[in-house]
Protein backbone atom coordinates (compact mmCIF):
# COMPACT_ATOMS: atom_id res chain seq x y z
CA UNK A 1 0.00 0.00 0.00
CA UNK A 2 1.20 3.52 -0.82
CA UNK A 3 1.99 4.87 2.66
CA UNK A 4 1.84 8.53 1.58
CA UNK A 5 -1.64 7.97 0.12
CA UNK A 6 -2.72 6.08 3.24
CA UNK A 7 -1.60 9.00 5.42
CA UNK A 8 -3.54 11.46 3.24
CA UNK A 9 -6.69 9.29 3.29
CA UNK A 10 -6.56 9.05 7.08
CA UNK A 11 -6.18 12.83 7.38
CA UNK A 12 -9.24 13.31 5.14
CA UNK A 13 -11.36 10.76 6.99
CA UNK A 14 -10.60 11.75 10.60
CA UNK A 15 -12.88 14.82 10.88
CA UNK A 16 -15.62 13.06 8.92
CA UNK A 17 -15.48 9.93 11.09
CA UNK A 18 -15.49 12.06 14.26
CA UNK A 19 -18.69 13.76 13.05
CA UNK A 20 -20.28 10.46 11.99
CA UNK A 21 -19.65 8.93 15.41
CA UNK A 22 -21.46 11.88 16.96
CA UNK A 23 -24.37 11.30 14.56
CA UNK A 24 -24.66 7.65 15.58
CA UNK A 25 -23.01 6.18 12.50
CA UNK A 26 -21.17 2.97 13.33
CA UNK A 27 -18.29 1.50 11.36
CA UNK A 28 -20.76 -0.84 9.68
CA UNK A 29 -22.93 2.05 8.47
CA UNK A 30 -19.92 3.75 6.87
CA UNK A 31 -18.74 0.56 5.17
CA UNK A 32 -22.21 0.05 3.69
CA UNK A 33 -22.08 3.58 2.26
CA UNK A 34 -18.53 3.05 0.97
CA UNK A 35 -19.57 -0.10 -0.89
CA UNK A 36 -22.11 1.93 -2.85
CA UNK A 37 -19.46 4.55 -3.65
CA UNK A 38 -17.03 1.88 -4.84
CA UNK A 39 -19.61 0.40 -7.19
CA UNK A 40 -20.70 3.80 -8.54
CA UNK A 41 -17.17 5.05 -9.17
CA UNK A 42 -15.99 1.81 -10.73
CA UNK A 43 -18.91 1.79 -13.16
CA UNK A 44 -18.57 5.48 -14.04
CA UNK A 45 -14.83 5.83 -14.47
CA UNK A 46 -13.42 2.41 -15.29
CA UNK A 47 -15.85 1.39 -18.00
CA UNK A 48 -14.85 4.25 -20.31
CA UNK A 49 -11.78 2.47 -21.66
CA UNK A 50 -13.94 -0.44 -22.84
CA UNK A 51 -16.52 1.95 -24.30
CA UNK A 52 -19.39 0.24 -22.50
CA UNK A 53 -20.66 -0.22 -18.92
CA UNK A 54 -18.72 -2.68 -16.81
CA UNK A 55 -20.24 -6.05 -15.99
CA UNK A 56 -21.02 -6.85 -12.37
CA UNK A 57 -18.24 -9.44 -12.41
CA UNK A 58 -15.70 -6.86 -13.56
CA UNK A 59 -16.87 -4.38 -10.91
CA UNK A 60 -16.55 -7.13 -8.31
CA UNK A 61 -12.97 -7.77 -9.41
CA UNK A 62 -12.05 -4.07 -9.26
CA UNK A 63 -13.66 -3.36 -5.88
CA UNK A 64 -13.40 -6.61 -3.94
CA UNK A 65 -17.17 -6.58 -3.35
CA UNK A 66 -19.08 -9.82 -3.96
CA UNK A 67 -20.82 -9.94 -7.35
CA UNK A 68 -24.30 -10.43 -5.86
CA UNK A 69 -23.78 -7.39 -3.65
CA UNK A 70 -22.52 -5.41 -6.66
CA UNK A 71 -25.74 -6.26 -8.51
CA UNK A 72 -27.90 -5.19 -5.55
CA UNK A 73 -26.07 -1.88 -5.23
CA UNK A 74 -26.15 -1.26 -8.98
CA UNK A 75 -29.92 -1.66 -9.03
CA UNK A 76 -30.26 0.74 -6.10
CA UNK A 77 -28.10 3.32 -7.88
CA UNK A 78 -30.09 2.98 -11.09
CA UNK A 79 -33.34 3.46 -9.19
CA UNK A 80 -32.40 6.29 -6.83
CA UNK A 81 -29.43 8.01 -8.49
CA UNK A 82 -26.02 8.62 -7.04
CA UNK A 83 -25.91 12.24 -5.91
CA UNK A 84 -28.20 13.80 -3.29
CA UNK A 85 -29.00 17.33 -4.43
CA UNK A 86 -29.37 20.50 -2.40
CA UNK A 87 -33.00 21.23 -1.51
CA UNK A 88 -34.58 23.18 -4.38
CA UNK A 89 -35.69 26.17 -2.29
CA UNK A 90 -32.28 26.49 -0.65
CA UNK A 91 -30.51 26.30 -4.00
CA UNK A 92 -32.63 29.07 -5.50
CA UNK A 93 -32.31 31.27 -2.42
CA UNK A 94 -28.53 30.91 -2.53
CA UNK A 95 -28.50 31.92 -6.21
CA UNK A 96 -30.61 35.01 -5.50
CA UNK A 97 -28.29 36.14 -2.70
CA UNK A 98 -25.19 35.54 -4.85
CA UNK A 99 -26.65 37.71 -7.63
CA UNK A 100 -27.76 40.40 -5.17
CA UNK A 101 -24.28 40.85 -3.63
CA UNK A 102 -22.32 40.68 -6.88
CA UNK A 103 -24.27 42.43 -9.64
CA UNK A 104 -23.79 46.17 -10.13
CA UNK A 105 -27.52 46.78 -10.75
CA UNK A 106 -28.25 45.89 -7.11
CA UNK A 107 -25.35 47.80 -5.50
CA UNK A 108 -25.25 51.24 -3.91
CA UNK A 109 -22.59 53.86 -4.87
CA UNK A 110 -20.12 52.26 -2.43
CA UNK A 111 -20.55 48.86 -4.12
CA UNK A 112 -22.54 47.28 -1.28
CA UNK A 113 -25.82 45.44 -1.93
CA UNK A 114 -28.69 47.88 -1.49
CA UNK A 115 -32.16 47.32 -0.14
CA UNK A 116 -34.68 46.55 -2.86
CA UNK A 117 -38.37 47.31 -3.21
CA UNK A 118 -40.33 44.10 -3.31
CA UNK A 119 -41.80 45.12 -6.67
CA UNK A 120 -41.20 48.12 -8.94
CA UNK A 121 -41.16 48.95 -12.64
CA UNK A 122 -38.95 52.04 -12.22
CA UNK A 123 -35.93 50.63 -10.32
CA UNK A 124 -34.45 47.16 -9.77
CA UNK A 125 -36.66 45.18 -7.40
CA UNK A 126 -36.53 41.90 -5.51
CA UNK A 127 -39.09 40.36 -7.86
CA UNK A 128 -37.00 41.40 -10.87
CA UNK A 129 -33.90 39.90 -9.21
CA UNK A 130 -35.69 36.57 -8.74
CA UNK A 131 -36.73 36.57 -12.39
CA UNK A 132 -33.19 37.46 -13.45
CA UNK A 133 -31.73 34.33 -11.90
CA UNK A 134 -34.46 32.34 -13.69
CA UNK A 135 -35.97 31.12 -10.43
CA UNK A 136 -38.91 28.79 -10.99
CA UNK A 137 -40.39 29.65 -7.59
CA UNK A 138 -42.55 32.65 -6.75
CA UNK A 139 -40.46 35.60 -5.47
CA UNK A 140 -42.57 35.62 -2.30
CA UNK A 141 -41.64 31.99 -1.59
CA UNK A 142 -37.95 32.80 -2.05
CA UNK A 143 -38.29 35.83 0.22
CA UNK A 144 -39.99 33.68 2.86
CA UNK A 145 -37.06 31.25 2.68
CA UNK A 146 -34.53 34.06 3.07
CA UNK A 147 -36.47 35.49 6.00
CA UNK A 148 -36.76 32.10 7.69
CA UNK A 149 -32.95 31.69 7.84
CA UNK A 150 -32.30 35.34 8.74
CA UNK A 151 -30.65 36.39 5.46
CA UNK A 152 -33.21 39.01 4.38
CA UNK A 153 -36.09 40.93 5.91
CA UNK A 154 -39.02 42.81 4.40
CA UNK A 155 -40.20 46.06 5.99
CA UNK A 156 -42.89 48.27 4.46
CA UNK A 157 -42.47 46.76 1.00
CA UNK A 158 -38.66 47.03 1.00
CA UNK A 159 -36.40 43.96 1.24
CA UNK A 160 -33.18 44.37 3.25
CA UNK A 161 -30.25 41.96 2.92
CA UNK A 162 -28.97 41.10 6.39
CA UNK A 163 -26.16 38.72 5.48
CA UNK A 164 -23.99 38.50 2.35
CA UNK A 165 -24.40 34.73 2.03
CA UNK A 166 -27.21 32.20 2.22
CA UNK A 167 -26.62 29.95 5.23
CA UNK A 168 -29.43 27.59 6.10
CA UNK A 169 -30.06 26.26 9.60
CA UNK A 170 -31.79 23.11 8.32
CA UNK A 171 -29.62 20.02 8.96
CA UNK A 172 -30.44 18.55 5.53
CA UNK A 173 -29.27 21.76 3.82
CA UNK A 174 -26.07 21.91 5.85
CA UNK A 175 -25.24 18.29 5.06
CA UNK A 176 -25.99 18.85 1.37
CA UNK A 177 -23.64 21.86 1.31
CA UNK A 178 -20.98 19.71 3.01
CA UNK A 179 -21.23 17.07 0.30
CA UNK A 180 -21.29 19.57 -2.56
CA UNK A 181 -18.42 21.76 -1.36
CA UNK A 182 -16.05 19.16 0.08
CA UNK A 183 -16.86 16.77 -2.76
CA UNK A 184 -15.83 19.28 -5.41
CA UNK A 185 -12.72 20.27 -3.43
CA UNK A 186 -11.66 16.61 -3.44
CA UNK A 187 -12.47 16.27 -7.14
CA UNK A 188 -10.19 19.24 -7.84
CA UNK A 189 -7.36 17.76 -5.75
CA UNK A 190 -7.69 14.28 -7.31
CA UNK A 191 -7.79 15.81 -10.80
CA UNK A 192 -4.47 17.50 -10.06
CA UNK A 193 -2.98 14.20 -8.84
CA UNK A 194 -4.03 12.50 -12.08
CA UNK A 195 -2.25 15.07 -14.28
CA UNK A 196 -3.46 17.31 -17.06
CA UNK A 197 -4.19 21.03 -16.83
CA UNK A 198 -4.28 21.68 -13.04
CA UNK A 199 -7.18 23.32 -11.26
CA UNK A 200 -6.59 26.08 -8.73
CA UNK A 201 -6.02 24.50 -5.32
CA UNK A 202 -4.02 26.57 -2.88
CA UNK A 203 -4.04 27.18 0.85
CA UNK A 204 -2.34 29.62 3.19
CA UNK A 205 -0.84 27.82 6.19
CA UNK A 206 0.68 28.99 9.47
CA UNK A 207 1.79 26.49 12.08
CA UNK A 208 1.82 28.73 15.17
CA UNK A 209 0.37 32.22 15.07
CA UNK A 210 -0.38 34.21 18.24
CA UNK A 211 -4.07 33.87 19.05
CA UNK A 212 -4.34 37.66 19.40
CA UNK A 213 -3.22 38.10 15.79
CA UNK A 214 -6.01 35.83 14.57
CA UNK A 215 -8.61 37.52 16.75
CA UNK A 216 -7.76 40.81 15.07
CA UNK A 217 -7.29 39.49 11.52
CA UNK A 218 -10.17 36.98 11.30
CA UNK A 219 -12.95 39.46 10.36
CA UNK A 220 -10.76 40.96 7.64
CA UNK A 221 -9.86 37.53 6.26
CA UNK A 222 -13.57 36.69 6.07
CA UNK A 223 -14.22 39.94 4.18
CA UNK A 224 -11.39 39.13 1.75
CA UNK A 225 -12.94 35.75 1.01
CA UNK A 226 -16.38 37.28 0.47
CA UNK A 227 -14.85 39.91 -1.83
CA UNK A 228 -13.20 37.24 -4.00
CA UNK A 229 -16.43 35.29 -4.41
CA UNK A 230 -18.42 38.43 -5.15
CA UNK A 231 -15.97 39.56 -7.86
CA UNK A 232 -15.87 36.08 -9.41
CA UNK A 233 -19.67 35.90 -9.54
CA UNK A 234 -19.88 39.34 -11.13
CA UNK A 235 -17.22 38.44 -13.71
CA UNK A 236 -18.94 35.23 -14.75
CA UNK A 237 -22.49 36.55 -14.58
CA UNK A 238 -21.76 39.44 -16.95
CA UNK A 239 -19.89 37.31 -19.51
CA UNK A 240 -21.45 36.74 -22.90
CA UNK A 241 -23.17 33.39 -23.33
CA UNK A 242 -22.18 31.90 -26.69
CA UNK A 243 -23.79 28.74 -27.97
CA UNK A 244 -21.89 25.55 -27.23
CA UNK A 245 -21.11 23.03 -24.49
CA UNK A 246 -21.92 23.86 -20.87
CA UNK A 247 -19.63 23.29 -17.90
CA UNK A 248 -20.16 23.18 -14.14
CA UNK A 249 -17.92 25.27 -11.87
CA UNK A 250 -17.38 25.70 -8.15
CA UNK A 251 -14.95 28.22 -6.68
CA UNK A 252 -14.66 27.86 -2.92
CA UNK A 253 -13.08 29.62 0.02
CA UNK A 254 -12.67 28.01 3.43
CA UNK A 255 -11.07 28.93 6.74
CA UNK A 256 -10.02 26.79 9.69
CA UNK A 257 -8.12 27.37 12.91
CA UNK A 258 -7.44 25.44 16.09
CA UNK A 259 -5.13 25.52 19.08
CA UNK A 260 -1.50 24.79 18.24
CA UNK A 261 -1.05 22.72 21.42
CA UNK A 262 0.37 19.27 20.88
CA UNK A 263 -2.03 16.33 20.77
CA UNK A 264 -2.63 14.62 24.07
CA UNK A 265 -0.14 11.86 24.86
CA UNK A 266 -2.22 10.60 27.76
CA UNK A 267 -2.44 6.83 27.92
CA UNK A 268 -5.96 5.45 27.37
CA UNK A 269 -7.69 4.18 30.47
CA UNK A 270 -7.54 0.42 30.83
CA UNK A 271 -10.75 -1.50 31.30
CA UNK A 272 -10.88 -3.46 34.55
CA UNK A 273 -9.92 -7.08 34.14
CA UNK A 274 -12.78 -9.53 34.31
CA UNK A 275 -12.91 -11.62 37.46
CA UNK A 276 -12.56 -15.37 37.14
CA UNK A 277 -15.77 -17.31 37.39
CA UNK A 278 -15.91 -19.38 40.57
CA UNK A 279 -15.28 -23.06 40.01
CA UNK A 280 -18.01 -25.47 40.89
Amino acid sequence: MNEALKTAVLAILRPLVRYLIGQGWTYGALTDALKMVYVAEARRHYGKAAGRPLTDSRVSLLTGIHRKEVRRLRLLLEEHGERPMLRHGANLAAQVVAAWVSMADYADPSGQPRSLPLRSVAVPSFEELARRVKADMRPRAILDELGRVGVAQEQDGVVHLLRAAYISDLPEDQVAFLGENVGDHLRSAVHNLEGGEPFLERALYFDALPAAVLEEARPELYRMGEHLLREAHQRLNTAESPEGPQRRLRLGVYYYEEDAAAESTEEPAEEPAAEDEPHA
